[in-house]
């Protein structure tokens, strides 16, 4: 299943970093959400790409934006990663069922039992306004997430 610009963005509720229920129903109708799903935690271009919206955290998230990033690592390991780098956006656990949330959004590879780099803004309705899928090496352009904001 492939999730599209248009389409309505599949719910789900994961574990974050401090074992928190997270729910992308949280924010319905009153923030738009930068949904990234990265493969794995403690990676460098993975790394590189959250620091990145780390080092400019107000641009992504606000009083009318979330990020939540996801990937297959446990809680555990996210914990002691956000600690480490100074996330303070939720890192999300698609542990188990391992890596539904990605397979629903259609960015899982089942091969290699993690997801792509996947980003969806979806706003604040529900409905994917902006697409982005890159495979595992190929870092994104995240110039584009904000562009797609802006046009929210």
């Amino acid at each position: 299943m492939s999730v599209d610009v248009g389409s309505v963005a599949p719910n789900f509720t994961l574990k974050d970093q401090n074992n928190q229920d997270v729910s992308l129903a949280d924010f319905k109708g009153d923030r738009n959400v930068v949904l990234v799903f990265y493969p794995l935690t403690f990676t460098g271009v993975c790394q590189g790409e959250l620091c990145s919206i780390r080092d400019d955290i107000g641009s992504y998230q606000n009083d009318d934006v979330q990020v939540l990033a996801v990937s297959v690592d446990s809680v555990f390991a996210h914990k002691v990663w956000a600690d480490q780098q100074g996330y303070t956006f939720p890192l999300l656990a698609d542990f188990w069922p391992h890596g539904a949330v990605a397979e629903s959004y259609g960015v899982f590879n089942a091969d290699r039992g993690i997801a792509v780099r996947g980003t969806f803004v979806i706003d604040k309705t529900g409905v994917v306004r902006y697409k982005v899928v890159n495979a595992i090496p190929d870092a994104r352009d995240q110039s584009e997430y904000l562009k797609a904001l802006a046009s929210l």
